[in-house]
């Protein structure tokens, strides 16, 4: 208790230094909030787009049910493929006048007959999109394959280099986190040279004379790490009408709150870390 309150009256005589060591570790802990929000989202997108059908396969006229029901038995057996829906040309019609219900001359023109029956297949990874497409291309009941190959794969490339991209980042700031908090604590203990030496000299013990310094970088962590995630939450909220328009009905927002506070938990842990981490480093500098 008389650490906490020594810390604190060193955080009070030093604002512009605490001011400092708060800023740093909120830059840092809002990059990690915006690259954890990120990376779960990313995940969030993809999940998405590997539960939908990714491969249809349209058939040829005069195709028999037989036909199509040996084909569909034969990807469920490969193991891959995590559901398969079969579309006849009557709900292809029903499909199609859905898209098209504000145009009554479209619908006119189309009747279920020169609509094609199909297959929605969808597979447990992104990976095997080209191995049932390929099995599809190879079936002579099969007048065309279409599937979002290049979407899917432009989505996986770009989210996989902006999350190490954006794990760098962090990395650096979380460093020159680290370099700033000890400097700014280093500053503190020679300040209280004399102070240090005096408690010495009674006999106070080398952890009574390091709390107050290690607590202090710990509440530098906490409160960044705070004002960071809550900073982080005031641009989601600000970006949320515009992503969910961009993303054309992906069931991404609202983000979970459990993640939200999980998010929140796990950077105040790390924060008091760092600044533990860093407070350490400086009395092992000053404090020999």
């Amino acid at each position: 208790m008389k650490s906490l309150k020594t810390a604190w009256k060193n955080i009070r005589r030093s604002p512009y230094q605490a001011v400092s060591a708060i800023f740093v570790m909120t830059i840092t802990f809002l990059a990690f909030s915006l690259v954890s929000i990120f990376v779960f989202s990313s995940t969030k997108i993809v999940t998405y787009f590997e539960s939908k059908p990714q491969v249809t396969a349209f058939f040829k006229d005069q195709t028999k049910q037989t036909d199509i029901n040996s084909l569909s038995n034969s990807l469920k057996q490969s193991g891959v493929v995590s559901s398969i829906n079969f579309v006849s040309k009557d709900q292809a019609l029903q499909i199609y006048k859905q898209q098209n219900k504000n145009d009554p001359l479209l619908l006119d023109l189309v009747t279920a007959d020169i609509l094609p029956s199909s297959l929605e297949i969808s597979t447990y990874k992104i990976n095997d999109l080209d191995l049932v497409a390929t099995t599809l291309q190879k079936s002579p009941i099969v007048q065309e394959v279409v599937f979002q190959k290049d979407v899917v794969s432009t989505l996986t490339s770009w989210t996989g280099a902006l999350k190490k991209i954006g794990i760098t980042i962090v990395a650096v700031l979380a460093f020159a986190t680290v370099l700033v908090m000890a400097i700014i604590i280093g500053i503190k203990i020679a300040q209280k040279r004399d102070d240090i030496e005096t408690m010495r000299l009674i006999g106070a013990g080398g952890w009574y004379i390091r709390a107050p310094f290690l607590q202090e970088g710990m509440f530098y962590g906490v409160i960044g790490a705070i004002i960071g995630w809550l900073i982080s939450m005031i641009l989601l909220f600000l970006a949320t009408p515009h992503l969910e328009s961009f993303l054309h009905g992906i069931p991404l927002f609202p983000l979970s709150p459990v993640f939200l506070f999980e998010l929140l938990a796990i950077e105040i842990l790390l924060s008091a870390s760092l600044g533990a981490f860093a407070s350490y480093l400086a009395v092992l500098r000053y404090l020999k």
